[in-house]
């Protein structure tokens, strides 16, 4: 089991940039598929991006390719993601997921992964 908590959320202006953090308890961090998700008010949870085990693999949803970078240091037990060029579009609460299934296919739906965090706000302004 792990335990997932995000930080780094908070208002920007758009044009501007953030850079999110999920912490993850435990020594098995590198046996974890990580990504990214987010949620906006009256609207589905959406992906985001995703990170493989190694981080070798990183996939993005087309709304954020360009704009925003996955990684993950596994000795530290983090993932990251860097978000720049915001958009008042990326205003949700974002929130980090992880799954230890070894899957032969990025993973991009909710249903993927087993655990999550509780998540942290980032509102943009135009």
């Amino acid at each position: 089991q792990v335990q997932l908590v995000e930080s780094g959320g908070g208002l920007v202006q758009a044009g501007g940039s953030l850079r999110l953090s999920c912490a993850a308890s435990g020594r098995t961090f590198d046996y974890y598929s990580m990504g990214w998700f987010r949620q906006a008010p009256g609207k589905e949870r959406e992906f985001v991006a995703y990170i493989s085990r190694s981080g070798g693999i990183t996939y993005y949803s087309d709304s954020v390719k360009g704009r925003f970078t996955i990684s993950r240091d596994n000795a530290k037990n983090m993932m990251y993601l860097e978000m720049n060029s915001l958009k008042p579009e990326d205003t949700a609460l974002y929130y980090c997921a992880a799954d230890p299934l070894v899957a032969a296919r990025v993973l991009t739906a909710p249903n993927d992964y087993r655990y999550w965090g509780q998540g942290t706000q980032v509102t943009v302004s135009s």
